[in-house]
């Protein structure tokens, strides 16, 4: 496909050094480490080091930290070309480079000097966020009177924290991380919880299981877990109760690299099936001059191009809200493009007969890949549900 979007030259070459470490390190690898029975062993500090070498792993730390200064346009199409080689490293990058974003926007000038230089000296160096838990998934999305289980009890000098986050990615590997606790057990989870910012060496916070995944293997999700664990009143992320204005304030475009990955991965699935039909002879001629399958090919081009472009326009309003903003931009644009990329894989799986369900052909590891992204960054139907709260 030719290269959509790209606005300027710094845009390009950033997409050539990704192409670049696709190639070199994730591609000659990803497919042995997704076949591993192990979760903990499909992922692989190999390549996060050699994305610090590359300059990608702190790409969007400004260059006053000493890192590329991307701004959310240029990082969605970071993370949307990396999922083209595999959705788990994209996973991995994506949740490290939003959450250095959110280091730069929402800590304090000394928070920032604590926890930033943690994560930028160190080669191996990853981010996590916790909020989901066991019973707290879908309530965090849309407005519900429910607490977090995750407690946080003001004592001297700072917060006992006890309780268990799931599903988080990154969570075994990460080095810092922005955790949300209830620290108002009268209220809901919305106006009586708060972010704190924590390191990995915490005493009291340990890892849970590592979840054995479908698809996306790469990157690793797991459960964290609090058994009084103290962090210090310095480490609270704006206003003690206020946490999820830290998310309404500084995840304008979370929604949107969600949907970037997922996006990277149909774009392989449709550039997998072009080649195919290109080559493949059925009925006297190769696939792609049967009519039926050109229409076929040209509704997933259209589909990636549409959905490319609801991920421009909210990553552009992210990096201009005082131009323009949309709420709903913060639930859309993942639930279009995985529903789109999720057409895309299982029509490319039909494309390549059955051929399609063999390993060897990559087409049946997207699909496991891509049906991640019907769920992960929110369920679909609960996505559209709070949008429609946003809009209605």
């Amino acid at each position: 496909m030719s290269e959509p979007f790209v606005i300027d030259r710094q845009q390009a070459a950033v997409l050539d050094t990704v192409r670049r470490f696709n190639a070199e390190v994730v591609a000659p690898v990803a497919a042995e480490l997704d076949a591993r029975a192990d979760p903990e062993e499909s992922f692989s500090w190999e390549i996060v080091e050699k994305a610090d070498e590359f300059g990608l792993r702190t790409m969007t730390l400004s260059e006053d930290w000493g890192g590329g200064g991307a701004d959310c346009v240029t990082t969605a199409m970071i993370i949307e070309e990396l999922a083209r080689a595999d959705i788990g490293i994209s996973v991995v990058m994506a949740q490290t480079l939003k959450i250095a974003q959110i280091l730069q926007w929402a800590l304090t000038r000394e928070q920032q000097e604590k926890f930033i230089p943690i994560f930028r000296d160190d080669p191996r160096g990853v981010l996590a966020i916790g909020i989901s838990e066991p019973d707290t998934g879908s309530n965090y999305l849309i407005r519900q009177d429910v607490p977090f289980h995750t407690k946080a009890e003001k004592v001297d000098g700072g917060w006992r924290i006890n309780g268990m986050k799931r599903f988080i990615s990154n969570g075994n590997r990460a080095g810092v991380y922005l955790l949300f606790a209830q620290t108002a057990a009268d209220k809901s989870l919305f106006d009586g919880s708060t972010c704190f910012v924590i390191d990995r060496g915490l005493e009291g916070f340990t890892i849970g299981r590592v979840h054995d995944k479908m698809g996306e293997r790469l990157a690793n999700n797991a459960e964290l877990i609090f058994k009084n664990c103290f962090v210090p009143d310095g480490q609270v992320v704006g206003e003690v109760g206020n946490g999820f204005q830290v998310l309404v304030d500084f995840f304008p475009a979370s929604n949107a690299y969600a949907a970037a990955s997922v996006l990277g991965a149909a774009t392989a699935a449709y550039e997998r099936s072009l080649e195919w039909c290109r080559n493949r002879v059925q009925g006297g001629k190769p696939l792609i001059e049967h009519d039926g399958i050109r229409t076929q090919l040209a509704e997933m081009h259209m589909l990636l191009d549409v959905a490319r472009t609801y991920v421009r326009k909210a990553t552009w309003m992210a990096d201009h809200r005082e131009t323009a903003w949309d709420p709903a931009l913060s639930a859309f644009p993942k639930v279009f493009a995985s529903h789109a990329a999720w057409k895309i894989v299982t029509w490319a799986a039909e494309l390549h007969g059955g051929s399609g369900y063999m390993k060897e052909t990559g087409i049946e590891k997207l699909v496991r890949d891509v049906a991640a992204f019907l769920h992960s960054d929110g369920v679909n139907r609960t996505l559209l549900l709070k949008a429609a709260q946003m809009i209605f």
